[in-house]
């Protein structure tokens, strides 16, 4: 194990050390220049847009709202890359990690805004509502679906599988510390696969019921959760006051090599940094645009900015709470990698022992709401390769197994497997994001051009001429509509 361990990792730090440089950082520039900096510009509109109200789906329930696709997208962003992985990237990178990770964050915004706003634009009509994602607008939008086919077995194996493991391995080691159990010894496995069958059981009791009960279970449990953590997280803040300034200084300095922590140096926080920032907000990995995707919402372009949001909430807020809980408790640097255990035990330290067994029940629900994120990811891929019904379930039973599996897994390797899965899955969709880039742009001005003229902007495919390989911008969707927001103007000037 511990050879294959080693093996998984060599070939994990030999991508990254391509895609970091070469493609990640080059797009996620390149996008912001395109944009115009969309995502440090358009804030205010992120929170203006996250409020519209659904349309309606052909069978006639409500569709999934720009508040509901947020909270699925969160729910996979939302897990163990914000307590297990921030820990991590500090453990094995020192505190300068955290400012890559903020750095990654600010630029990835607009490459999340680019990927969440073609997805918009490439999505397809259901019988119960809107379905897309990087393989749509590879295929439809690109016109190359081997493209297409490769990303959506690629992130059906990550997310559902790869990533789907990470979520109970983090969920196994977070009880391990509460409940003093030490999860490598032999007499662990009947606890690990009693831990494994409960969150089987929980699993299958959502995805089975489709993206309306996924989306339902999203937006009931995200925003309890993360504004439970983000106050615990503050309180400790508080208690350290005066500890805080030192804190920064340490992240800031330690960012750039002037104070050392960790033996690599600069390159090690740099890249831990980096690892740990897109696998915890998913900026350019083509993930969240199959959440974005399922939204009924009047143009592209505001899924565009709810989801360059999601990021900033991810990493700018979550993960940031997770950092400070960890640094204000001084940690060791340049250890071996320390997960969820890690932010326990600082927890542990700053709260007294209530705080580890909070910190358990949070590490649950964050994971829980990934492994159904993730899920979610999934179905909309194996929509794309085949509409089986039988290939469907037999995905479901694949994803509850390796929830099971991953529950006895060791860390090391499951995260190793992460890096290089999450490493191959970006690439591809970055190449696609900067082929299309001159089509998001204008969709994107097409949007910008109706808010200064007051209008609530709303979309036709028939906007920009040339534009093919459209579906659902036809006109059909009532919210896509002026007159569905002039009813909304009344009832607002009414209430």
């Amino acid at each position: 194990m511990e050879q294959l361990t080693e093996l998984v990792g060599s070939v994990g730090n030999f991508i990254w050390s391509w895609i970091v440089f070469a493609i990640l950082i080059g797009t996620g520039i390149y996008l912001t220049i395109r944009t115009r900096a969309v995502q440090w510009r358009s804030v205010p509109e992120m929170f203006r847009v996250l409020r519209d109200p659904p349309g309606e789906d052909p069978d006639g329930k409500k569709s999934i709202s720009s508040f509901r696709a947020f909270t699925v997208s969160a729910a996979s962003r939302v897990g163990t890359g914000n307590i297990a992985g921030v820990a991590i990237a500090i453990s094995v990178g020192g505190p300068g990690a955290v400012f890559w990770m903020w750095a990654i964050a600010a630029i990835g915004g607009a490459s999340a805004f680019v990927e969440s706003l073609l997805g918009q634009l490439y999505k397809r009509k259901g019988e119960t509502g809107y379905y897309g994602g990087p393989a749509y607008y590879m295929t439809y939008g690109l016109k190359k679906h081997w493209m297409g086919i490769l990303f959506a077995v690629i992130i059906t194996v990550t997310y559902g599988l790869v990533f789907n493991s990470v979520q109970s391995n983090a969920i196994v080691d977070s009880l391990s510390g509460s409940l003093d159990i030490d999860p490598s010894a032999a007499g662990a496995l009947p606890f690990k696969l009693i831990v494994g069958a409960v969150v089987v059981v929980l699993t299958a009791s959502i995805i089975f019921g489709g993206a309306r009960r996924i989306s339902a279970v999203t937006q009931a449990v995200v925003p309890v959760m993360a504004i439970l953590y983000v106050l615990l997280g503050l309180l400790v803040v508080v208690l350290n006051i005066g500890e805080v300034p030192g804190m920064v200084a340490d992240i800031v300095l330690g960012a750039f090599g002037i104070r050392e922590f960790v033996v690599g140096g600069f390159m090690a926080v740099f890249v831990q940094g980096l690892r740990r920032g897109l696998f915890s907000n998913e900026a350019g990995m083509g993930s969240a645009p199959n959440a974005g995707a399922s939204a009924s919402v009047s143009h592209p372009a505001k899924q565009g900015f709810v989801q360059s949001l999601g990021v900033y909430f991810d990493t700018w807020l979550v993960c940031s709470v997770t950092a400070f809980i960890v640094l204000l408790s001084n940690p060791s640097f340049g250890d071996s990698a320390q997960g969820a255990s890690l932010t326990q035990t600082a927890l542990g330290l700053q709260l007294g022992t209530w705080a580890v067994h909070f910190l358990t029940i949070a590490i649950f629900l964050f994971a829980f709401s990934s492994v159904i994120g993730n899920y979610f990811y999934g179905e909309a891929n194996i929509m794309f390769l085949t509409r089986s019904r039988a290939v469907m379930n037999g995905y479901r039973l694949l994803v509850l197994l390796s929830v099971m599996v991953g529950s006895v897994v060791a860390l090391d390797l499951v995260w190793s497997l992460a890096d290089v899965m999450m490493a191959i899955m970006a690439t591809i969709n970055l190449i696609a994001l900067i082929l299309l880039a001159p089509i998001a742009v204008k969709v994107m001005k097409n949007y910008e051009a109706q808010r200064r003229r007051g209008e609530e902007p709303t979309f036709n495919g028939s906007d920009i001429p040339g534009l093919t390989g459209l579906d659902a911008w036809d006109g059909t969707d009532v919210i896509t509509t002026g007159a569905f927001w002039t009813q909304q103007m009344k009832r607002v000037g009414k209430a």
